[in-house]
C-alpha cells in the first residue's frame, strides 16, 4: 500500500502566520527538498494523517 501525498490532511502541513500560508515542517535534508520540490516523487515519506480524534478512539 503506497502513502497518502495529500499535503492539506497531513500533520507537518501547518499554518505560519509569520508568511501567511502553509508551511511543510518536515525535516528535509537537501536532496529530499531537491526532489520534492520537482516533484519527482508522488508519495510523501513524512506524511502523517492530521487525526486529532486517534488517541481518543485508542481511550475507548
Amino acid at each position: 500500500m503506497g502513502r497518502i501525498s495529500n499535503c492539506e490532511s497531513c500533520a507537518n502541513y501547518i499554518y505560519d502566520e509569520d508568511y501567511g500560508y502553509y508551511v511543510c515542517e518536515a525535516n528535509l535534508d537537501e536532496d529530499e527538498m531537491e526532489r520534492f520540490l520537482r516533484s519527482s516523487f508522488s508519495d510523501c515519506p513524512y506524511y502523517q494523517l492530521d487525526d486529532e480524534y486517534q488517541i481518543v478512539r485508542k481511550q475507548m
